[in-house]
């Protein structure tokens, strides 16, 4: 009998990886506590409607990438493909938009059926941040000041570059969606076949094509910058100006579009050349549209959302490394209850000391070659006619000569504290 593999382009994250996914979500969520983001926990299943009345229809996540089924009630719902729709739902339906300047934030994973590449998976994972309630141009550039200090947070700032681009409104997008056609309408039979397909449905998202034919066609298509309307234009040179203000670079990229109907207004991308392909590690834009689309009241909004399988391969080739070796590991030649008792013990004193134990027993040079496997800095050896003497045997792992130091039971704690505070400042 075969075993039984995970899903396609759905992966386990395993020991050796999870202490970096930490590392980074720590860092992460503090930034978004310092902004006072609050965070929200949405389903990873909603009725399926939560994302074809936002997204729209004719995109590719609904036509091509949502797992969407029905259940034994004959409901249709589908996996979250995205986290902004879900937030807006909740919203919604909790009452939390009576107040304007709700800000909130989310983690977890989203999927999207498509074919998996590096840097692209049908399960992945994303942190979200979203705005609502505030039009001022002031949100938009603390937004993108909060994603700033994710980068310098992690130490990517000098990986990324930040491109902005304006959707104008509604009425914007809908008078140059009609030059845009008339425009490529004449080169139809040129452009590739997804484009093809996009002149019909979503024609801004031609921007988005990687095809070399196309991409040169679109070089000299009319720009939306040229059909804003005043108050969309003023809007985003206030963005642009405060974003000088606050000494934050950025590349004005006319191409830049978004797939979902309900982005307006400014968006923006953090793009890196360190990984191929799928160099866009954060996206996000204003979405003013969007909560009355999903049947509240008219309710401006804007958030961004980060790949962290795409931020964990930049922190990766960054050679960032956070690995969570035990602080102490306990070898033994005393009976299980002791050595057990010892490192509760340690737990109870030192709360932030790992300790793990032999729990395998053997002789002392496997423990030891285990001591040593597992990273520990120390460790404690416990023999019966020390600990009748009320002490035990302390040994750095990591020093060049490894001598043993023998240390008083009822002052083993602090002695491993104090050592911990020391490899910490040093």
């Amino acid at each position: 009998m075969n075993n039984i593999q995970s899903i396609r382009g759905m992966h386990d994250i395993l020991p050796e990886q999870s202490p970096l996914w930490r590392w980074l979500e720590k860092r992460v969520s503090n930034a978004f506590a310092a902004y006072d983001f609050q965070e929200i926990r949405i389903p990873m299943l909603e009725k399926a409607e939560v994302f074809t009345r936002a997204i729209g229809q004719a995109t590719d996540v609904v036509e091509k990438e949502m797992y969407t089924f029905e259940d034994r009630n004959g409901e249709l719902l589908s996996l979250r493909p995205e986290g902004t729709a879900g937030v807006v739902r909740s919203a919604i339906q909790h009452g939390l938009l009576s107040v304007p300047g709700l800000k909130v934030w989310y983690q977890g994973p989203m999927f999207r059926h498509e074919r998996p590449q590096k840097g692209r998976q049908r399960q992945f994972h994303q942190f979200g941040a979203e705005v609502f309630g505030i039009e001022a141009a002031a949100a938009d550039a603390e937004l993108i000041a909060l994603g700033e200090r994710i980068w310098r947070a992690i130490g990517l700032s000098d990986r990324v570059r930040l491109e902005i681009n304006s959707l104008g409104d509604r009425e914007d997008r809908q008078r140059y969606r009609r030059q845009l056609v008339d425009f490529l309408q004449p080169h139809r039979d040129a452009l590739d076949e997804d484009s093809q397909r996009r002149l019909e449905t979503n024609p801004l998202r031609i921007f988005d094509s990687k095809n070399e034919r196309t991409r040169q066609i679109m070089a000299n298509a009319p720009r939306l910058a040229d059909a804003l309307s005043e108050p969309a234009r003023a809007h985003f040179e206030e963005v642009c100006g405060l974003l000088d203000d606050l000494g934050i670079a950025y590349e004005i990229n006319p191409g830049l579009v978004r797939g979902l109907d309900y982005y307006c207004r400014t968006v923006f991308e953090w793009i890196t050349e360190d990984l191929g392909a799928q160099g866009t590690v954060c996206a996000g834009g204003r979405y003013n549209d969007l909560v009355e689309i999903q049947g509240g009241k008219p309710t401006p909004g804007i958030g961004f959302a980060m790949g962290v399988e795409r931020l964990l391969a930049l922190l990766e080739s960054a050679g960032v490394e956070a690995a969570q070796a035990p602080h102490v590991f306990i070898v033994s030649r005393v009976a299980p209850q002791t050595m057990l008792s010892v490192a509760e013990r340690l737990r109870d004193e030192v709360p932030e000391l790992r300790v793990a134990v032999s729990l395998a027993g053997g002789s002392m040079k496997s423990q030891f070659k285990r001591a040593d496997r597992s990273g520990a800095r120390w460790s404690v050896i416990l023999g019966e006619s020390e600990i009748e003497a009320g002490q035990v045997a302390i040994k750095d792992l990591r020093a060049e000569r490894g001598e043993q130091e023998m240390v008083h039971l009822d002052e083993l704690a602090g002695h491993l504290q104090s050592a911990l505070a020391g490899t910490e400042r040093g």
